[in-house]
C-alpha cells in the first residue's frame, strides 16, 4: 500500500504529462528494523533533494509497525512506499534467528517483489535497484524485472562488509568455530576481531543463521557497487583497502554518516529535553541500547548501581529485563514488555533523582546526543546510535548486546579510539570507572573525547558538497544516463 506520495507517473517511464523528461527513479527494499529503513530513507532524501531522483522504498509485511507507518509517511513526496504481501513462515522453526527470519522473507518475496519491480518500469523513470544488507536474493527479482543497474546499501560499516565479502573463503579456511579461534581474526585493512566478538549469527555453524551470512557474502559481489553507510575516517584500515578495485568484488562507496536529519523539535515539549535544559554543559551521560536492546535482570541491576556510584548526571531508557528471551527481544516493538521500573534497585530512583532521569522504553535519541548537556553516551554499538553519536560529538561507553554490535565495540575502542569499552563482568565499580574515565578523565577519557570532536569535523565535511561522501555519491548518481532502462 502507497504512503500516498506515488512515484510519478510517465508514458513508458519516459516522461511526464508536459512531455518533459521523468525524473531517475529507485526503487529500494528495506528489510526489517527501524535500523535498515532510516538510512535508506535519508539516502531516498538525498538522492531527491541533491540529485533530483525519486525512490520508492519497499517494505516487508512483517514489519508494518505502526512506528513504521508514521515514519513513511513522514516522508518527502519524491520518496513513496509500497509493501510486499505478507509470506508465510510457520515452518521455520520457532526461536529462528532474526537474521533467518529476514532472509527467509526476502527469499520467499522474490516473485512478488519482482511485480513490483515491473510495474514500477512502467511507470516511472527506473534507473536502479537497492537492497539492503539482508537483502541480496531480491538482485534475482531486479534481474528479472531488467532493472538496468542493481546496488547493495550496507547500513553499516566497512569491518563488518569485509568480514563478510570473506566469508565463503573464511567458512573453508576456519575448521571450527569463531568463538574457539586462539589468535583474533585479521582481515585486510582491519582491527584484529577477538573469535568471541566476531559477527554474532557467525558464532554457531550449526545455525542456519551461519549459512545465511555466507550465502549473502557472495551475493553480495552480483551487485553493480556496494554503498555504505560509513566514513574514511573512523574506520581508515578497510577504506583504503576497499577503495582499490579488486577481481570479482563490487567497487565500494562509502557515502556516510546518514543518520536521521529530523531532530523531532516540532513534537512538543519532551520531559526529557526539560530535563536537559536544567543540567550543565556536557554534565549528562545518555544510557540507551537502541530500539530492539533489553539487558538481563543482574545487568540491569549492576548498571543502575554503577551509574549512582559514578556520581555523575545521567539520562537512561530503560525496559524490562531480557531474562525470558533474548537481548534482541524488542527487534520488532521497543515498547518494554513489563513495568521496567518495577526491576531497578529498590530505592535507587529517589536516591539518584537530584541527579538522574530515568524514562521507560523510548528517548528522541537525536535531540537528546544534539543537546548542548548531554557528554556521553552508554551505547550498545549500534551502528546508527555510533554514527548519531559522532555526528553530535559525543563520547561513548561501548556496552554490545547483539548482531555486530561486539564487533563494532572492538573498532571503536581499540582501533579508532572513540569509545570505552565496559569489561565483561559488567559490574557496578567497573561500569563506574568507565562512565567516569568517558566523563571527566585525563588519561583515556581526555583522548576519547578529542578524538570524537576529530571525527565530527570529518564527517561533517564529507558530507558538504565536494566532500568526500557526497563525491562518492554523485559518482554512482552519474552512472544513471537517460535511455539505459
Amino acid at each position: 500500500m502507497e504512503n500516498g506520495n506515488g512515484p510519478s507517473s510517465c508514458c513508458n517511464g519516459n516522461g511526464n504529462s508536459n512531455g518533459a523528461p521523468s525524473p531517475p527513479h529507485v526503487a529500494m527494499l528495506v528489510t526489517p528494523g527501524m535500523g535498515h529503513l532510516i538510512p535508506l530513507a535519508e539516502l531516498a532524501k538525498l538522492l531527491a533533494s541533491r540529485h533530483g531522483a525519486t525512490a520508492t522504498l519497499v517494505t516487508f509485511a512483517s514489519t508494518a509497525s505502526a512506528t513504521q507507518r508514521a515514519f513513511l509517511a513522514s516522508l518527502p513526496p519524491a520518496v513513496s512506499s509500497l509493501a510486499l504481501p505478507p509470506v508465510d513462515l510457520s515452518d521455520l522453526p520457532r526461536g529462528a534467528a532474526i537474521e533467518t527470519l529476514m532472509s527467509e522473507e526476502c527469499a520467499r518475496s522474490v516473485p512478488a517483489l519482482t511485480d513490483i519491480l515491473l510495474r514500477l518500469r512502467r511507470t516511472t523513470r527506473l534507473v536502479a535497484f537497492v537492497a539492503d544488507l539482508f537483502g541480496a536474493d531480491s538482485f534475482d527479482a531486479a534481474r528479472a524485472a531488467g532493472v538496468a543497474r542493481r546496488y547493495l546499501f550496507f547500513p553499516t560499516n566497512l569491518h563488518v562488509l569485509t568480514l563478510i565479502l570473506h566469508l565463503p573463503e573464511l567458512d573453508v579456511s576456519v575448521p571450527g568455530e569463531f568463538r574457539d579461534l586462539a589468535e583474533p581474526l585479521r582481515l585486510p585493512g582491519c582491527v584484529p576481531i577477538p573469535g568471541p566478538d566476531v559477527l554474532m549469527p557467525l558464532q554457531d555453524k550449526s545455525n542456519p543463521s551461519y549459512k545465511w551470512m555466507v550465502h549473502h557474502g557472495a551475493k553480495y559481489r552480483e551487485a553493480d557497487a556496494i554503498l555504505v553507510n560509513s566514513f574514511d575516517a573512523v574506520e581508515p584500515g578497510p577504506a583504503k583497502i576497499l577503495r582499490q578495485p579488486a577481481p570479482g568484488r563490487p567497487a565500494v562507496f562509502p557515502i556516510g554518516p546518514l543518520i536521521q536529519a529530523d531532530r523531532g523539535s516540532s513534537d512538543g515539549p519532551c520531559p526529557c529535553i526539560e530535563w536537559l535544559d536544567r543540567q550543565p554543559d556536557r554534565s549528562v551521560i545518555f544510557v540507551s541500547f537502541g530500539s530492539g536492546g533489553a539487558l538481563p535482570t543482574e545487568q540491569m541491576r549492576e548498571l543502575a548501581l554503577g551509574l549512582e556510584l559514578s556520581g555523575q548526571r545521567f539520562l537512561w531508557v530503560v525496559r524490562s529485563p531480557s531474562d525470558e528471551g533474548a537481548v534482541n527481544d524488542n527487534y520488532y516493538d521497543a515498547e518494554s514488555k513489563k513495568d521496567p521500573f518495577a526491576y531497578l534497585p529498590e530505592g535507587f530512583v529517589e536516591r539518584t533523582k537530584d541527579v538522574g532521569l530515568v524514562v521507560p522504553s523510548w528517548a528522541p535519541q537525536i535531540r537528546v546526543l544534539a543537546h548542548r548537556a548531554t557528554g556521553g553516551f552508554l551505547t550498545h554499538c549500534g551502528w546508527n546510535s555510533v554514527l548519531e553519536s559522532l555526528v553530535y560529538g559525543v563520547p561513548m561507553v561501548a556496552w554490545p548486546l547483539y548482531a555486530e554490535q561486539r564487533q563494532n565495540a572492538v573498532m571503536l575502542s581499540e582501533g579508532v579510539g572513540a569509545a570505552i569499552r565496559v569489561p565483561e563482568s559488567k559490574g557496578r565499580e567497573k561500569i563506574a570507572a568507565a562512565v567516569r574515565e568517558v566523563m571527566e578523565g585525563e588519561g583515556k577519557g581526555a583522548a576519547v573525547r578529542a578524538k570524537v570532536a576529530e571525527l565530527q569535523k570529518a564527517a561533517a565535511e564529507g558530507l558538504r558538497e565536494g566532500g568526500a561522501a557526497a563525491t562518492a555519491l554523485a559518482e554512482v548518481v552519474g552512472t544513471w544516463t537517460c535511455g539505459e532502462n
